[in-house]
């Protein structure tokens, strides 16, 4: 669907949209588990026919490396769409659950029902796969939806657009172009669920306007995921996985590393391995970052000019560059740099970066490890790097986050066996697999009377009755 104006035409053209949505819901709703299996069947037969023209779509974005698209958004979309398709007919059977004694003579189950009309909005930095794989959600738990790709990437949301137009009906699935005008025309419509990934700032107002129709809310966001290296860490293994986890995508990942917490007995030591590793990723022949074919690009001037800025900023107030730190505007391009000597009131150290700068800080004892975690919104994911089992436990017993990896890095949003999402400020609800089938669907209790009665408990409430509720109170 292309953008519209003016804005009375746009808000027509929306409730329209939304309205033959509406009434095609019942219908969905309906939907078989080979139907449903049929439509993601047919949406992963699209995506390897179509490869080449996705990974072109997020180059000409933000010069997104092929290798990258493919394993950073094709190859969890696949993961999830087979899970999804060999799990789906279990999920939608009813799940008896058991009885107490006082309910004797009756049987309960949940079934899973659709919710009905969804919205998601995606985001920019994985812009094919976070519009997607929510989508998979929603068609398995049989519900209609609108996609709202990102204005910031629109080379791939014309990919989304192509796609869905030709596996889906429109009223059962459409892609609405846009700005953020066209995200608020669209938060006015009585959605029954919302699936938003973006920014905490952005999620309280997607948050808010849920509210006005009490609509349920996905909220994938972000934060300053810490990324904790304790002394007994593989240092080697650990500066690899650090630096891919910071870089790949230019850093423009929610769950990648935001800063890192370093165990001072280690920190020159794994700061050497961190920068023979960044060259061998990136500058191998000594030719300069800028000219790596395995280097994405800040998508905009702006995201370029708000990192570059944190990094001014820090640098001005007493922090060191002792990595990279060279920038270059007409591209979009930031060097892998890394910062230390920062300070808690530095803006690189309250904001989230979203670009390969890592701030560094050394640290004496797990206990001030775990004092300036909690000090922060509660993180989006928590990374481990260590091998002593009992700090391991420790930082694990004495934080909260959506997810923690030990020595490794963002692999938590390809198992479509975990929850995948955040606490709080790092987000509300989980997705992938089971739990993002969960989201999409409202869970219906059913209980039913096969035999006996209650009407030993009705009133008048003699003796005999308020003996036997005394009885039920204390014994059943």
């Amino acid at each position: 669907m292309t953008t519209l104006s003016p804005e009375k035409d746009l808000q027509t053209a929306l409730k329209a949209l939304f309205e033959a949505q509406r009434q095609h819901a019942p219908l969905v709703a309906q939907t078989t588990a080979d139907e449903r299996i049929g439509k993601l069947k047919r949406m992963q037969a699209y995506i390897m026919d179509h490869l080449e023209d996705i990974q072109q779509a997020m180059f000409n974005d933000f010069r997104k490396p092929g290798a990258e698209a493919l394993i950073g958004e094709v190859y969890s979309l696949n993961g999830e769409l087979k899970h999804t398709i060999r799990h789906l007919r279990q999920w939608m059977k009813p799940q008896r659950v058991p009885t107490s004694l006082a309910l004797v003579g009756t049987t309960s189950y949940i079934r899973h029902e659709p919710k009905g009309n969804v919205l998601i909005i995606a985001p920019w930095n994985y812009p094919f796969a976070l519009c997607i794989k929510p989508l998979i959600s929603a068609v398995a738990a049989g519900n209609v939806a609108i996609l709202k790709p990102s204005e910031m990437t629109p080379h791939t949301a014309a990919e989304v657009r192509k796609m869905i137009e030709t596996l889906f009906p429109r009223e059962e699935a459409a892609v609405v172009e846009g700005d953020a005008a066209v995200s608020q025309q669209l938060l006015e419509l009585p959605f029954n669920h919302i699936f938003f990934t973006g920014s905490p700032a952005v999620g309280k107002v997607v948050m808010a306007a849920a509210a006005r129709h009490l609509a349920s809310v996905t909220l994938e966001l972000g934060g300053k995921s810490p990324c904790i290296v304790d002394r007994t860490a593989d240092l080697k293994a650990t500066a690899e996985k650090v630096a891919w986890g910071k870089c790949i995508n230019n850093g423009q990942t929610c769950i990648a590393p935001d800063y890192l917490l370093i165990h001072q007995s280690v920190k020159e030591a794994f700061m050497e391995q961190y920068g023979r590793v960044i060259k061998n990723m990136y500058d191998a022949e000594g030719k300069g970052v800028e000219t790596s074919d395995s280097y994405a690009r800040i998508v905009n001037a702006r995201h370029f000019q708000r990192i570059k800025s944190l990094l001014d900023e820090a640098v001005r107030g007493g922090a060191t560059i002792t990595l990279g730190g060279r920038t270059r505007a007409e591209d979009n391009f930031i060097e892998p740099t890394v910062v230390e000597n920062v300070t808690d009131s530095m803006r690189i150290m309250q904001e989230e970066i979203f670009g390969p700068v890592l701030p560094v800080v050394t640290y004496r004892s797990n206990e001030e490890v775990v004092k300036l975690i909690n000090s922060r919104e509660k993180p989006l994911a928590l990374y481990i790097n260590s091998r002593d089992e009992a700090s391991i436990r420790y930082f694990l017993e004495h934080t909260t986050a959506g997810d923690t990896i030990i020595n490794d890095l963002l692999l938590q949003f390809t198992n479509p066996e975990l929850p995948f999402g955040g606490v709080n400020n790092s987000g509300i609800g989980k997705s992938n697999g089971f739990f993002g089938f969960q989201e999409f669907s409202n869970a219906r209790g059913v209980m039913r009377r096969q035999f006996g009665t209650m009407k030993f408990i009705y009133p008048p409430y003699t003796e005999k009755v308020r003996k036997l509720i005394g009885y039920l109170v204390r014994y059943v």
